[in-house]
Order: C-alpha cells, then structure tokens, then sequence
C-alpha cells in the first residue's frame, strides 16, 4: 500500500475531499483529509466516512491510519 493509493481511494470515495497521505513503510500511514461533508459532524462520524472508504484494507493492508478532518473553513 502506498500513500498515493490510500490518497486515490479516500478522493475517489468522498467526492470533493482532498487527501494528504504520508507514510514511510507501507503500512502505518498519517492523513490530512478535507471535505465539506464533514460540516457539522464530530470528529468520530468524520473518521468513519473516511474509513469506509478504505474498507476492508484498514487492519489489513494499512495497519494504522492517523487522521486529521477538516472541513474547508477549518483547513483555512
């Protein structure tokens, strides 16, 4: 897995979102991820939008992903 791949999949799966993904050895990955859907919802319900998706590669393929949710006003 790669920090590309994981970028694509989160931009592809929240449409309008953008996705900064880093990660050095292919399995624990750190990701800035904002997207208007995130307004008005807790830091919880953000991080499961950007967990489904990913699906069933988080646990597998991607051991760990740390999160950063922004919606554009915030990343301003």
């Amino acid at each position: 897995m790669t920090p590309a791949t994981i970028q694509s999949l989160i931009e592809q799966g929240l449409p309008g979102a953008r996705a900064d993904v880093r990660g050095d050895d292919g399995v624990h990955f750190e990701a800035t991820v904002v997207c208007e859907a995130f307004r008005g919802k807790l830091p919880l319900a953000r991080h499961r939008l950007v967990y489904a998706t990913l699906g069933e590669r988080m646990g597998g393929e991607i051991h760990a992903l740390s999160l950063k949710t922004l919606t554009p006003e915030e990343a301003a």
